[in-house]
């Protein structure tokens, strides 16, 4: 079996791979075809791909019995112990130095007691003695 996906690829490569392939999904064609044709079909789309990607599953012998070819894809098969998988790229993230590093006002609140209660001026009230106790 042979699976073909394509991404923005022109509607001309849409219609040659509808003559040998069953297109199931916008962009997905599956068939069973000889490897010579599968071979010819993968050089037409290389020809004309354009600025579109592709991706190609087929049957091949060996434990994984499949294989897969790429055309302008940022995931990229790799051959790890004998078998192939898809690496897909990390994302490098950058230092931002405006974000604060450690612990939220929040979790810290959260984590050591309550708040302090506020005065109806908004400005924070320290408790007194007779406060803190409780009268039995």
């Amino acid at each position: 079996m042979t699976v073909i996906i394509l991404t923005a690829c022109p509607e001309g490569l849409r219609g040659h791979l509808t003559q040998w392939l069953l297109e199931i999904s916008a962009g997905v064609y599956v068939g069973y075809i000889s490897s010579r044709i599968r071979s010819r079909l993968w050089a037409k789309v290389l020809e004309m791909a354009g600025p579109g990607r592709a991706l190609l599953v087929y049957q091949q012998p060996g434990e994984q019995r499949l294989s897969f070819k790429v055309h302008d894809h940022h995931w990229e098969p790799v051959d790890f112990d004998g078998v192939t998988l898809m690496r897909r790229p990390t994302e490098r993230k950058s230092y931002n130095p405006a974000l604060s590093s450690g612990w939220s006002k929040a979790s810290k609140r959260r984590r050591f007691g309550r708040r302090v209660p506020e005065a109806s001026d908004g400005v924070p009230t320290i408790p007194t003695q007779s406060e803190g106790k409780r009268s039995s």
